[in-house]
């Protein structure tokens, strides 16, 4: 039996809360995208096998969750790794599942998720999985983390707070730089617990009021502009926190590609996914190519080279076959 799993790269807007001084640190808001996806293929085995070091290691880790004596991976399409898309959580989840589906196997993926080293800050990718759609997590109690996060695997995926599934119409603007990749792994805990033990409480209240008075209502009515506004503010407020870390508001070339791409008008809510070097934003179907010549534009206006892409949002999570048959 082969079990396949594809799942769709997510952006991460940013944090609720990076200060100790308040009584839930992080609280994650993204959104879950159809395109570009990573896509792995399971069959059952006595070992592990896979053609990549990461999918080996994942492999490895979703066989001793699940209790089972290997599998043989196939990895059919990637995420670009480390650019702000959510690529480690997605894979590691796709492996999980399909391996999983290979034994017949519920994957429970949020139950597993922390042991293969998913969701120890955002539950945004995790929830995305699941579900696709916009979210909001309830991030994690304070007093669990301080300035180190819980030993390796010590901790539950935060709950969903809010989910909406995002008009149809609507596209997200993607703009991968060629650039190097985001902080991960070791370097990106070292600069998390540098913001964390800087970061202003009242930069948290702030985003608090956006969250509460502009982007869920925005989201909850279809409001594209208003959605567009409320993301990008809450953006530059992470920004903020994470200026020292990045080397500004925006980590490098991100910010001269933000700062470029908003002097056009469209597409709106600007701003960079996770540590970047992504840069995003949204725009409807009627002003894609619109938006998607502006981004172009503002990578050359920049003197930079890379990719852009636009997609849908996500409406539901991981797609799912067994055997080539639709799940």
């Amino acid at each position: 039996m082969t079990a396949t799993v594809s799942a769709g790269a997510r952006l991460h807007v940013g944090f609720q809360n990076l200060s100790l001084a308040r009584r839930r640190l992080y609280g994650g808001l993204g959104v879950g995208l159809e395109e570009p996806r990573v896509t792995v293929s399971a069959e059952r085995a006595s070992t592990i096998d896979g053609d990549d070091p990461l999918v080996r290691k994942y492999a490895a880790c979703a066989a001793d969750v699940l209790g089972v004596p290997g599998v043989a991976i196939t990895l059919e399409e990637r995420l670009p790794r480390h650019v702000g898309l959510g690529s480690g959580t997605q894979l590691a989840l796709s492996v999980l599942a399909a391996t999983a589906h290979a034994y017949d196997l519920e994957p429970r993926v949020r139950e597993h998720a922390p042991a293969m080293g998913r969701g120890g800050r955002s539950g945004v990718g995790v929830a995305t999985f699941e579900d696709g759609g916009f979210v909001v997590d309830a991030g994690h109690p304070t007093n669990r983390f301080t300035t180190e996060p819980p030993t390796e695997g010590d901790w539950t995926v935060p709950p969903v707070v809010a989910r909406h599934e995002l008009p149809d119409d609507w596209r997200f603007l993607v703009v991968v730089p060629d650039a190097d990749p985001g902080r991960s792994g070791d370097d990106e805990d070292a600069s998390m617990r540098a913001v964390v033990e800087r970061a202003d409480p009242a930069v948290a209240d702030e985003i608090a009021g956006v969250v509460t008075r502009k982007l869920l209502p925005a989201v909850a009515a279809g409001r594209l502009e208003a959605f567009g506004e409320a993301i990008a503010e809450i953006g530059r407020k992470n920004g903020a926190w994470y200026a020292d870390a990045q080397g500004g508001v925006f980590r490098p070339p991100a910010g001269t590609i933000v700062e470029a791409l908003e002097s056009y008008p469209v597409p709106t809510g600007v701003g960079q996914s996770s540590w970047g070097p992504v840069v995003y934003g949204v725009t409807d179907r009627a002003h894609a190519d619109e938006a998607e010549a502006a981004a172009r534009d503002a990578l050359s206006d920049t003197g930079h080279e890379g990719q852009v892409l636009l997609s849908e949002p996500a409406s539901s999570g991981a797609r799912v076959w067994i055997d080539g048959q639709r799940r």
